[in-house]
C-alpha cells in the first residue's frame, strides 16, 4: 500500500452533506503523505445506495477536484455512500476512503402547504406594546408557536424532516431541539430562492404519540432589515409562514409523510417581540409549558391557517449553516456609571447574544439587556452609533430557583453588555455569551514573533467571523447588516486564508447573480433590497471579479460557467453606456475609494480601470472555459480600454488625481504600457514616504497597497506601512483598544472622539484585507502567477515588520501547505511541508548560491537578486546566508 492519504472528502464543497439537491455533484479531497515526492497518478469513485452502483473505474488522473457523478439518476431521499481509492506515482493504491451524502427532494413536488398564524387578526397575538416595543410607530411581533401530533403507522427505521421558514424557525420533536443550528433556514433572496433544511430526527421519534412543534418568528422575511424606515421591516412579505414535511419510512420502505396544513393549531407563546434588529423579549410567566411535548392540551389554540401552495422557489441549502461557535466568559463586570445598571465587558467585539442564569429572581422583574461595541468617556455603554437598532432584550423571569434566558432569533455585534434590574452583580458564571457564524472550516494559521502583527489577524480573523453570517455582511451592530459587494470582493483572498469560504461565497453568488437587471447590472447588494440601483464601480464589479477568484482559490469551474453570462453581461452593460471606454455614465451611487483619508482618487479613473480589469478577468474565464470567440473579443476590449486609460488620465509619469490608490489600480490591473512601470511604482512609493509611511487610502485600494509594493520590490516599504502606529495606519485602532476592524480608519480618536453616529462599525472586515499580504509575504504562502487551487505555489517568506520568527499553514483544496522559518544569526532557515500533488517554487532572501543548503536541486538567481529552488512534494528545510529585502532591492536596482 501507498502512504498517499486522502482526506477531507467532500460534496459540493460540503463534507457529508444531508438534503443534496444537485443531481450531478461533485467530489473532492484532500492528500498528505509521510514521503516526499508522492502524487496521485489514478482514482476511483464508487457510489452506491441499495442495488444503484456507480462506479468511475480506475481513472489515470492527478485531479482532486471537481470529479462529477456520471451515474444513473440520483434518487430523492436516498443515503448514497461513497468510496474513494487514490494510486500514487507507483501505481500504489491507497486504502479505501468512505463518506456518504444524502440526496434531498431532487425537485419533487411538495404536498406540505405554508401555514402561519392569521395575520387578518394579527393585533390578536401582539403582547402588549408601549413606546418601547415599537420602531417606527410598528408594533414588534412575536413568534408564533405552532405544534401537530402524529403516531407512525408503522415502525419507523428512518425519520427525515424537510423544513423551512418565510422568517425563522426552531423546530422540535417530542420537546427535543432539531439540529445544532440556528437562524434557519438563513437569508437568501427570498423571492427567487429559499432553502430548506433535512434533518434526521429517527432517535426523537417514538412509536406512540409523538408532537412536532416550530416556533416561528420574522426574521429577514418580514422583521427589520437595513437601514431604510421606508421599508418598515416587510422587506419580503408581511408575517413568517412555516413549511415541513416529516418523512418516516418504515422497514419495508413504505413512507408516511406528516406535513403542514390547517390541521396544525397555533397560538402565541412566551416571546414578546423577536427582531434581528431590535432584539428579543421574554415574558417566561406567559410560556406554555410542555407545548412542544406529547400530552399538551392545545384545544384552545388557535386552527393554523393556510397562506399557499407555491414552493417553486424552494431548494435544498448548499451552505454551511449558521450555529454557535465559541463562548466567551466576562473578563470584568462593574457597577455601570451614573446607572443602577452592570456593566459586562467581554473583552472581545463578537457577534451572538448572551445566556444568562438568574437564581431566584422576582418573578415579572423586568431584567433588560443592551449591546454596544464601546463604552464612552465616561464609561458608560455606548449605542449611538447603532442608529436605529435597539440590540436590546428584555425577560420576565417566572420566579424560579434557577432560570435561564437565552434569545433564539435574534443577534447582536458587542463587546460590553448593560444588565439592568439585577440586585446586586452577576456571577461571571452566569453570563456567556454565545459567538455565532455561518460555520465555517479554519483552515489558516500564523504566528510570529511580532504580537502587533498577531493582533491585526485576530482582530481580522473576529470580523469576519461576525459578520460571514448566512451572507457576508458589512456590519453586525447597527441597521443595516447588509451584504455589501465591494465589501465582499477585497475582502475575500483574505477570508479564503482564515477558512473554507468555497461553498459560503458559491451560496452568495446565486443572489449576486439573481440580483442582476435585465440590463446587465449588478447592484450594490445582495440579497438585494428594493432601494438598490445599479451597482457603483467596484461594488458591481464583484459579480466578475468573486467567480474568477473562486476559480484560483478553489478550483470551481461550474461556479465560473453558471457566472460567465452574468459577468460578460456586466461589462456589457458599463460599455453600452459608455463607448468611448471611459466609464462615467451609469456609474450607479459611484461611491469611490470609499472611506479613503486624503486626497481623493479621481472616480472616473478608479471606475475605468475596474471596466479594464472586469473585461480582462471576462476574457480570462472565456479562456478556462473554451469559449475561444469571447477570448478574443473581450481580450481586445480591455486593452482597448487600457489605450482610452492612458490617453485620458496619464500625463508623463503622473495619473489624473495623483494618488496611492489610482497608482495602485494602474499597476494591478496592468493598465499602463511596460516602460511607464518603473515610473508609477517611483511616484507610489513618494507618496507613501510623502505621507509619512502613511495610508491615505479606503476600501479599495486597501487590499492592494503592501502586495503591489511587495510584487515591485518594495517589501520594506510595505512592512513599515503594517507596522505604522499613527493615524492613518493598521496599528492605530489596536493601539486603542480594538479587538475587531474598524470600518473608519479614525472611528474613534484622541482629538475628535467618536465619529459620526451616521455610519460608525467598529467590526467591519474590508481594512483587514491586509491579512492576504501577511500570509503571502510573512507567512511565504502564495499561488505561482497562473496557478489554480495551490498547484504550484510561490514561497516567499520576506522578513521585515520587526519579525524575525513566522509560520504559517493553509489547508489548500490539495492538502496543507506550511511554512517555518527564522533568521538564526547570519542565516534564513526555512522548513517547507509541500501537499502532493503540488510543487514549489522556494525563493529565499539570500543572494549567495553557494550558502544554500538542504534542497537537491540547484539554486538559481533570480532578477530580484534573490535565490530561487524548486521542490515537490513533502517536508524540506532550506537554509541560506541571510539577505534582507532592502539589499535584495538595492541589488535589482543596480541591474537596471
Amino acid at each position: 500500500m501507498t502512504s498517499l492519504e486522502p482526506y477531507a472528502l467532500r460534496v459540493e464543497h460540503l463534507r457529508s452533506p444531508l438534503g443534496l439537491d444537485e443531481p450531478r455533484p461533485r467530489f473532492a479531497w484532500r492528500l498528505r503523505s509521510t514521503r516526499g515526492g508522492a502524487r496521485q497518478s489514478a482514482y476511483r469513485l464508487v457510489v452506491s445506495a441499495g442495488q444503484q452502483t456507480w462506479d468511475s473505474g480506475k481513472v489515470a488522473s492527478a485531479e482532486q477536484l471537481e470529479i462529477a457523478y456520471a451515474g444513473t439518476d440520483l434518487q430523492p431521499y436516498t443515503r448514497y455512500t461513497w468510496t474513494l481509492q487514490v494510486w500514487d506515482e507507483n501505481d500504489q493504491p491507497s486504502e479505501p476512503s468512505d463518506s456518504w451524502f444524502e440526496t434531498g427532494r431532487l425537485g419533487r413536488p411538495w404536498v406540505a402547504r405554508w401555514i402561519g398564524r392569521d395575520s387578518r387578526d394579527r393585533s390578536a397575538f401582539l403582547a402588549p406594546v408601549d413606546d418601547d416595543l415599537t420602531w417606527n410607530s410598528r408594533p414588534l411581533a412575536p413568534p408564533a408557536l405552532l405544534r401537530t401530533t402524529f403516531t407512525p403507522r408503522r415502525d419507523v427505521v428512518s425519520a427525515r424532516l424537510h423544513i423551512t421558514a418565510r422568517g425563522l424557525y426552531e423546530a422540535r420533536v417530542n420537546g427535543r431541539t432539531v439540529g445544532d443550528s440556528t437562524l434557519n433556514p438563513g437569508w437568501t433572496d427570498y423571492r427567487r430562492r429559499i432553502h430548506y433544511q433535512t434533518y434526521d430526527v429517527t432517535e426523537a421519534v417514538r412509536a406512540e404519540e409523538n408532537v412536532l412543534a416550530v416556533a416561528l418568528a420574522d426574521g429577514w422575511w418580514s422583521g427589520f432589515v437595513g437601514y431604510d424606515p421606508r421599508n418598515a421591516g416587510r422587506l419580503y412579505g408581511d408575517a413568517p409562514a412555516l413549511l415541513a414535511e416529516l418523512h418516516l419510512v418504515a422497514a419495508d420502505g413504505a413512507t408516511e409523510v406528516i406535513r403542514t396544513d390547517d390541521s396544525w393549531r397555533e397560538s402565541a407563546g412566551e416571546w414578546l417581540y423577536a427582531d434581528l434588529l431590535m432584539g428579543e423579549g421574554v415574558d417566561a410567566r406567559r410560556r406554555p409549558a410542555g407545548w412542544d411535548s406529547p400530552g399538551f392540551d392545545d384545544a384552545s389554540w388557535r386552527r393554523a391557517r393556510v397562506l399557499g401552495d407555491d414552493t417553486a422557489t424552494v431548494t435544498g441549502s448548499v451552505t454551511p449553516p449558521v450555529r454557535p461557535v465559541a463562548e466567551l466568559t466576562p473578563v470584568s463586570i462593574e457597577p455601570e456609571p451614573g446607572s443602577d445598571a452592570w456593566l459586562v465587558d467581554f473583552g472581545q467585539n463578537l457577534v451572538g447574544h448572551v445566556r444568562l442564569r438568574l437564581h431566584r429572581p422576582v418573578a415579572g422583574q423586568l431584567i433588560e439587556l443592551t449591546h454596544g461595541e464601546t463604552v464612552d468617556a465616561d464609561g458608560r455603554l455606548y449605542t449611538d452609533n447603532l442608529r436605529r437598532a435597539e440590540a436590546r432584550d428584555l425577560y420576565y423571569p417566572r420566579g424560579e430557583e434557577t432560570e435561564t434566558f437565552e434569545p433564539r432569533f435574534t443577534f447582536h455585534g458587542f463587546r460590553y453588555l448593560r444588565i439592568a434590574g439585577l440586585a446586586g452583580p452577576p456571577a461571571a458564571a452566569d453570563v456567556t455569551a454565545i459567538v455565532v457564524s455561518s460555520d465555517l472550516e479554519e483552515t489558516g494559521s500564523f504566528d510570529c514573533d511580532n504580537p502587533d502583527v498577531l493582533q491585526i489577524v485576530a482582530n481580522t480573523r473576529w470580523s469576519q467571523r461576525g459578520n460571514f453570517l448566512s451572507v457576508p455582511t458589512d456590519c453586525p451592530q447597527r441597521d443595516e447588516r447588509l451584504g455589501w459587494l465591494a465589501d465582499a470582493q477585497v475582502f475575500l483572498p483574505t477570508s479564503a486564508r482564515l477558512c473554507d469560504v468555497s461553498a459560503f461565497f458559491a451560496n452568495w453568488m446565486t443572489d449576486v447573480i439573481g440580483g442582476q437587471s435585465s440590463d446587465g447590472a449588478f447592484g450594490d447588494i445582495a440579497p438585494a433590497g428594493p432601494w438598490m440601483g445599479e451597482g457603483a464601480p467596484a461594488w458591481g464589479d464583484a459579480g466578475v471579479i468573486i467567480p474568477m477568484a473562486l476559480f484560483d482559490l478553489y478550483g470551481d469551474r461550474r461556479q465560473l460557467q453558471r457566472s460567465f453570462g452574468a459577468m460578460a453581461g456586466w461589462v456589457e452593460h458599463i460599455r453600452r453606456a459608455n463607448p468611448d471606454l471611459i466609464w462615467r455614465k451609469r456609474v450607479g451611487s459611484n461611491y469611490g475609494d470609499w472611506l479613503h483619508v486624503g486626497p481623493e482618487t479621481d472616480r472616473a479613473v478608479l471606475a475605468t480601470a475596474y471596466f479594464a480589469n472586469s473585461a480582462s478577468l471576462v476574457a480570462r474565464a472565456a479562456a478556462v472555459l473554451g469559449r475561444d470567440a469571447e477570448v478574443q473579443e473581450y481580450t481586445e476590449l480591455a486593452q482597448q480600454i487600457r489605450v482610452a486609460f492612458n490617453a485620458e488620465f496619464v500625463d508623463g509619469t503622473v495619473i489624473t488625481s495623483d494618488t496611492q490608490t489610482c497608482y495602485l489600480l494602474a499597476l494591478d490591473y496592468d493598465l499602463l504600457p511596460a516602460e511607464a512601470v518603473p515610473a508609477a511604482v517611483d511616484r507610489l512609493v513618494e507618496l507613501v514616504r510623502e505621507a509619512g509611511n502613511r495610508l491615505t487610502i479606503g476600501f479599495v485600494g486597501v487590499s492592494k497597497i503592501c502586495r503591489v509594493l511587495s510584487e515591485h520590490g518594495h517589501d520594506d516599504l510595505a512592512h513599515a506601512l503594517l507596522v505604522q502606529e499613527a493615524y492613518p495606519s493598521w496599528l492605530f485602532p489596536i493601539r486603542h483598544g480594538a479587538t475587531t476592524v474598524w470600518e473608519r480608519w479614525d472611528g474613534w480618536t484622541p482629538e475628535g472622539g467618536f465619529q459620526s453616529v451616521t455610519m460608525n462599525s467598529f467590526n467591519h472586515y474590508s481594512l483587514g484585507a491586509v491579512v492576504d499580504w501577511i500570509y503571502s509575504c510573512l507567512g511565504g504562502i502564495d499561488q505561482a502567477p497562473g496557478s489554480t487551487a495551490y498547484r504550484e505555489l510561490l514561497i516567499r517568506p520576506r522578513p521585515g515588520a520587526g519579525v524575525s520568527r513566522a509560520s504559517a499553514a493553509l489547508e489548500t483544496p490539495l492538502g496543507r501547505v506550511a511554512t517555518r522559518w527564522e533568521i538564526s544569526g547570519e542565516r534564513f532557515e526555512l522548513d517547507v511541508e509541500v501537499p502532493p500533488g503540488a510543487r514549489a517554487l522556494l525563493s529565499l532572501p539570500a543572494a549567495d548560491l553557494d550558502s544554500v543548503t538542504g534542497v537537491s536541486g540547484a539554486p538559481e538567481l533570480a532578477a530580484d537578486g534573490s535565490v530561487q529552488v524548486r521542490v515537490g512534494s513533502g517536508r524540506h528545510r532550506v537554509s541560506a546566508a541571510y539577505r534582507p529585502a532592502a539589499a535584495l532591492v538595492g541589488s535589482l536596482d543596480r541591474r537596471k
